[in-house]
């Protein structure tokens, strides 16, 4: 039998093919004669095309059903654009006048763009995109015998995801359950939400499936449960114990960094449970990167963030630093190179020769950014490259990764979110990769890592953070971006006044300077340090207050040519 990731690969192969389809007495049969096979069936075994029914209480009394599936299923088509409500009542009137036995449980109609789907007994419809059926394919799990237990209605609201993750936060918090472990407890509990809604395991809503039907209403085994599934989440296949309970055993192995270290249980009272359940009821896949910073914002005192600087900027602003720093050059770059194969091949190289630090990172949104952004140009000139060719393996193509990214951050609970998050970006990027090149790709265990460090930026060797001893000479630019903390000279604390003082030493203006000044130097050092030592590697920084880009500016990136002035 097909697996579920078997199945969203040739799901997603179906919608790639199908997409621009718009004739339903030309391609109806073919569409759902292909669709079927999507889950392994071959519907010349199970069902008919243009099955005659009598009865009827409109026109002739006479129709003839698309597609018939006895006691299962049934399929309607129409064109692309025509009316899907007149199609599911024309199915239902179809169902009501077969005979008992044949009546099917599931009534689905299509017009080519869209699917809708509805159980019969219920008269509860679900429709969507057919380029959206690799995220549903466990609709249809009825085909193969297959039941979908917990069948949920998820809500995308990113506001409302960052609330309940910071309600569990304090609850636990209040609770006692409090420092390391807490963040490291929260951060998994991301990886696992987004891994139910994205297929990064086999099954959808495993985790759901798991919280629902393995732990008690009143929380007492939560924790413990949790426990053994990182423990589980950290093992091998081939190393698991023979006894491992297949409630477990379903779930993969990610690797020996995110579940490996042993932390404290957490003891979930009634209401800490339901609300876990709740938080796995949203849908995580639809999640923008910015909802990490805005979660990152509900666990902390309003008193933290100022001190730290993480203060929450937008999507939408953010690609206003981004913009004018690279990305403007590379869309230019990937637009020159259309129709010719050198220039295509030229731009393709050039991506993972790009390196990217943000120094004050927070949880890690100009990073997660930077990757979707740099990955959506990739493949773009990948489609354009590749078409026409049979692709057998998409990861081999997909070259740009986190392992470009870097990060700083002096606080450790969003340097953990940046690191698990930049690892949640990758697969939303395979996803989208997934839908255009027709193969679902799944990265575990998890491999490369972003380079997210628990520190002080300002007590941090730039240089050897990112590497460049070994890694410069294959490198073709390096961008220093992202909002570190802006703090006036009479606000500053007793040891941030040291720094600014120690790092512009023999400065007769540095009482007064910004704490942000610090942050400038150290990026100009950096700047400068490159074009003596690598000439041939491009160098650029936007450094940026969250106030000036909110208010709609455009953010300038400072080149080393300006340095030296």
């Amino acid at each position: 039998m097909l697996t579920w990731n078997e199945i969203r690969t040739r799901a997603a192969q179906f919608a790639e093919r199908w997409q621009g389809a718009t004739k339903e007495n030309a391609e109806s049969q073919t569409f759902w004669n292909e669709f079927l096979a999507v889950y392994g069936i071959d519907r010349r075994r199970v069902a008919a095309f243009e099955r005659k029914v009598k009865g009827l209480e409109k026109g002739s009394g006479r129709g003839r059903i698309d597609l018939l599936w006895p006691g299962l299923f049934m399929a309607e088509h129409k064109s692309k654009g025509r009316d899907l409500d007149d199609a599911t009542r024309q199915a239902i009137d179809y169902v009501q006048v077969l005979e008992q036995h044949e009546r099917p449980q599931w009534v689905a109609v299509s017009d080519f763009g869209q699917i809708r789907l509805q159980e019969v007994a219920a008269g509860e419809a679900f429709q969507f995109p057919l380029e959206d059926l690799p995220r549903h394919v466990e609709r249809f799990a009825f085909l193969i015998g297959k039941q979908l237990r917990h069948q949920r209605e998820a809500d995308p609201v990113n506001v409302k995801a960052a609330q309940q993750m910071g309600n569990l936060h304090n609850l636990l918090e209040d609770s006692g359950y409090t420092g390391h472990a807490l963040e490291v407890l929260l951060v998994r509990l991301l990886f696992l939400l987004f891994g139910d809604d994205t297929g990064l395991w086999d099954e959808r809503g495993l985790f759901y499936d798991l919280l629902a039907d393995h732990t008690r209403s009143d929380g007492e085994d939560t924790g413990a449960l949790l426990a053994r599934l990182f423990q589980t989440l950290d093992t091998p296949r081939g190393a698991r114990q023979a006894n491992l309970p297949a409630h477990l055993g379903a779930f993969p192995y990610v690797n020996g960094e995110l579940f490996r270290e042993r932390i404290d249980l957490a003891d979930f009272s009634p209401k800490m449970r339901q609300m876990l359940l709740d938080a796995c009821t949203l849908d995580w896949g639809a999640v923008s990167p910015a909802i990490f910073g805005s979660m990152f914002q509900a666990v902390m005192e309003e008193t933290e963030r100022r001190n730290l600087g993480a203060h929450y900027t937008s999507e939408a602003n953010i690609l206003k630093a981004l913009g004018p720093l690279f990305l403007d050059e590379l869309h230019a770059q990937r637009e020159a190179a259309r129709g010719s194969k050198v220039k295509l091949t030229q731009f393709l190289d050039l991506l993972p020769r790009l390196r990217f630090l943000d120094p004050a990172c927070g949880s890690g949104n100009f990073l997660l950014l930077t990757f979707r952004e740099l990955r959506r140009l990739e493949l773009d000139a990948l489609l354009e490259y590749l078409k026409g060719q049979n692709i057998l393996d998409v990861k081999s193509h997909l070259r740009v990764n986190v392992g470009q990214f870097y990060g700083i951050e002096f606080d450790e609970f969003p340097a953990q979110i940046a690191r698990v998050a930049m690892w949640l970006a990758e697969h939303q990027a395979n996803i989208e990769a997934s839908q255009k090149l027709g193969e679902h790709v799944v990265n575990l265990p998890l491999g490369q890592a972003a380079h997210i460090r628990h520190g002080d930026a300002l007590e941090t060797d730039w240089a050897e953070h990112l590497n460049l001893e070994a890694d410069a000479p294959g490198l073709a630019r390096l961008y220093v971006v992202g909002n570190p903390p802006f703090v006036g000279s009479y606000l500053m604390e007793e040891n941030q006044k040291d720094q600014v003082l120690r790092l512009f030493a023999g400065n007769k203006e540095a009482g007064v300077l910004d704490y942000v000044a610090a942050w400038h130097l150290k990026s100009a050092q950096l700047m400068n340090w490159l074009s003596r030592e690598y000439p041939q590697i491009q160098t650029a920084t936007a450094l940026v207050s969250t106030n000036s880009i909110n208010q709609g500016e455009q953010v300038p990136p400072l080149w080393t040519e300006l340095l030296e002035n």
